[in-house]
């Protein structure tokens, strides 16, 4: 029995029935088919203003072609499905195969999809006869395998959520050849002593994808003992993140034909032959490689910077460097980062909150971004950040970083969110080492007890004055956030290995450099002087055409960067563990 307030599926089944109004004109047992014996026709139930079209009873040939006809007003939805059709037809051709009970002794195939089923009921068992259960995404999160009829060939839960496969297993339908579990919440490795030959003897097709099974090695010896398994789904789990996933599997399981919904031809298992004698190469990590590549559109900030020589103003130096956040994890060195690099960053380790175990990458604790503090995190992040560059009209960055990643299940929750990156500006203030408010006070006493001198006293202390530029003391770095995106990595959850995409952040608007009184006197004399020269100077360059190349200039450039993430796949991964293993031995011997 059905739990109170629980939709079931017999209860499902039931509205939908009514739903297709199968004993309605020109379905069912009417008076309008002369299909029908005399003694079971029903009393004629005929709509307002269809008195004319039903007065003589039409063959079943006629009432059919009123369901096919496109422009009959009882025609068929075109969004209706085969066994929508298949059910409206048979009750114009057999209408009394679909009256009453019937109906469950005539269906083969069932498919209630998003109807809101809470629960397989023991009602289902009035279906003799069926062999296809469709039941995708609806609310289903255990099945008692009793309540499963035992002609059952496919059962199908696809997007449901079911999270444990006990109950299914207690008195599985032996005859069972598919079972669709993708999109569910099943965690290992509690689940993989359930997919054994002992509950599934006649299983060929075995859908697991998109759940959050993490133990490979503990799957694939479960999995063995289906002997008649060909076709197996199991990417969008954790565990489709190691390196030598596919083709452990291939090797574990020669009698596969399709994983992942990929053919395995004779070439491919050849090159991964052997790969199950080394379990040692199937560790439950994954390596990520994130690549930032040029970086352009940064306005130019030296336009922000028209200041006289002579000005006090400070000494204002600007670079550049990208962000992105990532999963939790370990990282390995990143050979593009010099020493020099790894000693300046790791002086800004207090202002920037940088963990000490990557100074050299400046990973921080995602302070740095207000756009991705506002992003609600599924998942714990951390932020790593590219080593400055000065400007340029395209900047280079030339960042390359392997991550390993030992939380497969974060990692996942990761990839279905997505990363933040974003372009941020360091600007850094020097000023005089000797210049101190206390000293300008002193400074500008002298200068004016100076001024009371005769001029060849002042043009004598000037000279004294004249020395080497003076030592520049640097105030904290001041950051900016130029532009913040998402990046989608979902297609890193299927059957992808690389994302590759150019951030778009849009056209940056930027503030008007200051000008100061003395070049504005210096352009209007400019200015005056142009005016007075004769016109046949100008006659070099059309109007419009300097118009035309002026626009060309000052045409604003989007700010964008190249990114890429790619999961590294078997053997492209042994050889990087490879190089970092002679790396370190390399060290050592030093």
């Amino acid at each position: 029995m059905a739990a109170p307030g629980c939709c079931s599926l017999s209860a499902a089944f039931q509205e939908y029935l009514q739903h297709l109004a199968l004993q309605d004109f020109p379905c069912g047992l009417g008076s309008w088919n002369k299909s029908c014996l005399s003694g079971r026709r029903s009393p004629r139930r005929v709509q307002p203003g269809q008195e004319e079209a039903v007065l003589d009873e039409e063959t079943p040939g006629a009432l059919l072609e009123l369901l096919r006809d496109q422009h009959s007003p009882w025609a068929l939805s075109q969004h209706c499905s085969p066994q929508d059709q298949l059910l409206k037809e048979m009750a114009v051709l057999a209408p009394e195969l679909v009256h009453g009970s019937k109906v469950y002794q005539v269906l083969k195939s069932l498919r209630m999809v998003d109807k809101g089923v809470e629960e397989v009921d023991e009602g289902v068992l009035q279906f003799q006869q069926l062999e296809e259960l469709i039941l995708s995404a609806n609310q289903i999160s255990r099945i008692t395998s009793a309540n499963l009829p035992r002609t059952l060939k496919v059962l199908e839960l696809c997007c449901n959520t079911v999270g444990d496969l006990e109950d299914l297993c207690s008195q599985p339908p032996p005859e069972l050849q598919h079972l669709g579990l993708g999109h569910n919440r099943l965690c290992g490795p509690s689940q993989d002593k359930f997919l054994t030959e002992d509950f599934w003897p006649n299983l060929i097709s075995l859908d697991l994808s998109f759940n959050n099974l993490t133990d490979l090695l503990g799957l694939v010896s479960q999995l063995s003992s289906l002997q008649k398994l060909r076709i197996l789904v199991l990417r969008g789990n954790p565990l489709a993140f190691i390196p030598t996933y596919r083709g452990f599997l291939m090797d574990s399981l020669p009698k596969l034909s399709i994983l992942d919904d990929i053919y395995i031809g004779p070439d491919e298992r050849q090159q991964f032959h052997g790969l199950a004698r080394q379990p040692e190469l199937s560790r439950s990590e994954a390596r990520v490689v994130v690549t930032v590549g040029e970086m352009k559109g940064v306005p130019d900030p030296s336009a922000l910077q028209q200041l006289d020589v002579d000005s006090e103003a400070p000494v204002i130096t600007c670079s550049y460097f990208v962000t992105y956040e990532f999963a939790e994890g370990e990282e390995l060195e990143d050979e593009s980062n010099t020493e020099a690099t790894k000693t300046h960053w790791s002086s800004m380790v207090t202002m920037l909150d940088v963990d000490s175990s990557a100074q050299d990458t400046r990973e921080t604790k995602n302070q740095q971004d207000p756009a991705a503090m506002e992003e609600p995190k599924a998942r714990s992040a951390k932020v790593f950040a590219t080593p400055g560059k000065p400007w340029a009209d395209t900047i280079d960055c030339s960042y390359t970083k392997e991550h390993i990643a030992k939380d497969l299940v974060g990692l996942k929750s990761y990839l279905a969110a997505g990363t933040i990156v974003s372009v941020v500006e360091e600007k850094v203030l020097s000023w005089p080492v000797d210049v101190d408010p206390e000293e300008n006070s002193v400074m500008n006493k002298k200068e004016r007890q100076d001024s009371t001198k005769p001029p060849a006293s002042r043009d004598k202390k000037k000279k004294q004055q004249q020395q080497p530029p003076r030592e520049l003391r640097s105030d904290p770095p001041i950051l900016s956030t130029l532009g913040t995106t998402r990046v989608t990595l979902e297609a890193l959850l299927a059957t992808e290995d690389l994302v590759a995409t150019v951030c778009d952040f849009g056209v940056l608007i930027t503030e008007k450099p200051p000008e100061s009184p003395v070049p504005e006197e210096k352009d209007e004399k400019k200015s005056k002087d142009k005016s007075k020269k004769p016109k046949a100077e100008g006659k070099g360059k059309n109007k419009d055409t300097a118009e035309l190349e002026e626009g060309q200039e000052l045409q604003p450039v989007p700010l964008t960067v190249q990114f890429q993430m790619q999961l590294l796949r078997w053997p492209l991964a042994v050889g990087a563990q490879s190089q970092e293993s002679e790396a370190v031995a390399v060290e050592k011997t030093e």
